[in-house]
């Protein structure tokens, strides 16, 4: 399987994904087009008149609310474009021998480029998995859907680069996409369930043996968490989405230009056990080999 691959374009990030189809132009274009062929691989229920300009109307099994967009090309059997909310898909198709070549694009539309990026590890990760049941579909079969998201979200969000954590304007700074989890289950997860209060001890989980805590100064549950650290701050703040889903920001201030490879190092490595928990992966005990070399790479920039 060809992985997916992260661009910009028009300074929008894009996610592009191939396939060989062994089948003709003629067919993938009924796959992609017909609501009755959707059904069986896209991930919402499509109602649509085909031709350009026309809304375009999903809708997700046991939700009431629908989202809309509009058909931007409509061209048999070559090319076909719709706007989802605000994103822009895009199904390519080229005769390829005895078979085709499926070019499908997602342009990501909402909000500042860097925070929409984010969801596109989850995003390449569900496509793969459409794809493949488009796949088996047009081979007139189905596909097994996959028994665990974890590991190849993670794996794109790595191959991505959106794990990274930046230095600005002298504060440490990490932002990741935690899919549809709820604010408050991922507040229980941060805290295992323990009231916390300004003045009282920072949850075990909300810290790291690499970076010294202190008192907590801010508690708003379940947003917001924050912590002395040295002469510095550790803030944890959680947002939500109805179309972009959950996303956890740490930042930590005062921290001394030689320390930052090793703190950039911890919550690198912590975000990525606290992304694994939350898909119900306790990973013990923590990994200080991926640390080091984590360590390495970010004194190394």
């Amino acid at each position: 399987m060809e992985r997916a691959t992260l661009h910009t374009v028009d300074e929008r990030p894009m996610l592009r994904l191939e396939r060989k189809l062994a089948h003709p132009p003629e067919k993938v274009w009924h796959a992609i087009t017909d609501p009755a062929e959707l059904a069986h691989w896209f991930p919402a229920a499509v109602k649509a008149e085909l031709k350009a300009g026309a809304p375009i109307e999903f809708a997700f099994e046991g939700e009431d609310l629908t989202s809309t967009g509009e058909i931007l090309d409509c061209d048999p059997p070559r090319l076909f474009t719709f706007t989802w909310n605000e994103d822009v898909l895009s199904w390519e198709i080229t005769p390829d021998g005895d078979g085709s070549r499926l070019v499908f694009t997602h342009t990501f539309g909402r909000g500042e480029p860097a925070i929409a990026a984010l969801a596109a590890g989850r995003n390449a990760t569900g496509w793969d998995v459409c794809l493949a049941a488009l796949e088996a579909r047009l081979d007139g079969g189905t596909a097994e859907p996959p028994s665990k998201w974890l590991e190849p979200m993670a794996a794109y969000v790595a191959e991505f680069g959106l794990d990274e954590g930046e230095v600005v304007d002298g504060v440490v700074r990490f932002r990741r996409d935690l899919v549809w989890k709820t604010l408050d289950e991922v507040w229980e997860l941060l805290t295992e369930g323990e009231q916390v209060v300004p003045g009282g001890e920072a949850p075990l989980r909300a810290t790291n043996q690499y970076v010294p805590a202190a008192e907590v100064v801010v508690a708003e549950a379940p947003r917001v968490l924050e912590y002395r650290s040295g002469d510095g701050v550790v803030r944890w703040e959680f947002t939500h989405d109805s179309l972009d889903g959950t996303r956890v920001e740490i930042t930590q201030t005062a921290v001394a230009e030689e320390r930052r490879p090793t703190v950039l190092a911890a919550w690198h490595t912590h975000l990525d056990l606290f992304f694994a928990a939350t898909h119900g992966e306790i990973i013990c005990p923590w990994p200080a080999e991926r640390t080091e070399e984590l360590k390495a790479r970010y004194a190394a920039k």
